[in-house]
């Protein structure tokens, strides 16, 4: 019998109530059986005892008090509630396809139907795996929820199977259980048109072994092309889950800016301009002489 905290504060509670309602009852009938006795000591013993089990109804009372209202949350103190999923992942089964013979006397031409390959991770995600632990093949995925949020719990705000673009990030967010710490676990976000993986989420597992969790995408822009598109979880490289959701409108376009030229700054030269001086050196004038001969006589 598995019997939780809150379980059993509750049947505490309720045993507490009937403890207290009989040792009342008990209490007040030999009280009443008392006082109709004429012999003292008699009468003294049977109200003393009727008074004992008001005490022990007045002690059950306030016990059933606390435990109505304390009890549970000072347990937790000391046990910590272990983190349980709500949501039980269930495996589906692959239906089989039983091919039954007929014989038509017209040939008619019958279209065979299209059986989808269960999906495997490529060689080169495989040979990047740093897992140390061996997967458990026990462990179970849920089918994810896709939301562009979620909260603290990992719990997705607005789930939806239909994004409109500008899609941005999505979150795509599960429950899971009996899985390994360390050991390799693996999403792929795949266009389902082209087969093209737009996001890869590949790592040792670093959770607890049962509860909630997710895996983002979040891809340049152009890449959320309308369509739909298909998440593929993988333990190892065991394939466990699948779904799909899809996205509609044309992506943003990516506008390439071109580089901000540089203006080249022109640098002046100083140019010298020779100064000439001219310099007037004066010639000496030439005061002519005149040779006077002095007649004789």
């Amino acid at each position: 019998m598995n019997l939780d905290i809150n379980s059993a504060t509750q049947t505490a509670f309720f045993l507490a109530i009937a403890g207290f309602l009989l040792s009342l009852f008990l209490g007040i009938r030999s009280i009443q059986a008392g006082l109709k006795l004429m012999f003292f000591r008699k009468r003294q013993e049977l109200i003393s005892k009727g008074w004992r089990y008001i005490t022990v109804a007045v002690f059950l009372a306030f016990a059933s008090f606390f435990l109505r209202q304390y009890a549970e949350p000072v347990i937790y103190m000391f046990y910590k509630p272990s983190e349980t999923p709500t949501l039980t992942p269930t495996i589906t089964l692959t239906p089989t396809l039983t091919l039954t013979p007929t014989i038509t006397l017209t040939p008619t031409i019958t279209n065979t139907p299209s059986v989808s390959p269960t999906p495997f991770l490529p060689e080169d995600i495989i040979a990047r795996f740093t897992g140390k632990m061996t997967p458990n093949p026990d462990a179970v995925f849920s089918k994810p929820l896709f939301a562009t949020a979620i909260d603290k719990n990992k719990q997705p705000v607005k789930p939806a199977s239909i994004f409109s673009n500008p899609v941005g990030q999505l979150y795509g967010t599960f429950s899971y259980d009996k899985m390994m710490v360390n050991s390799q676990w693996t999403v792929l976000w795949v266009r389902v048109a082209d087969k093209v993986i737009i996001c890869v989420d590949s790592r040792p597992w670093d959770g607890s072994t049962g509860g909630y969790g997710y895996s983002s995408c979040n891809p340049p822009a152009d890449q959320w092309l309308p369509g739909d598109y298909e998440v593929q979880f993988y333990n190892g490289t065991v394939f466990e889950v699948r779904t799909r959701f899809s996205v509609k409108g044309l992506p943003p376009t990516l506008t390439a800016t071109k580089p901000p030229t540089k203006t080249l700054v022109p640098t002046r030269t100083p140019s010298f301009t020779p100064t000439i001086t001219l310099t007037f050196t004066p010639k000496p004038s030439l005061t002519p002489t005149t040779d006077k001969k002095q007649a004789t006589p």
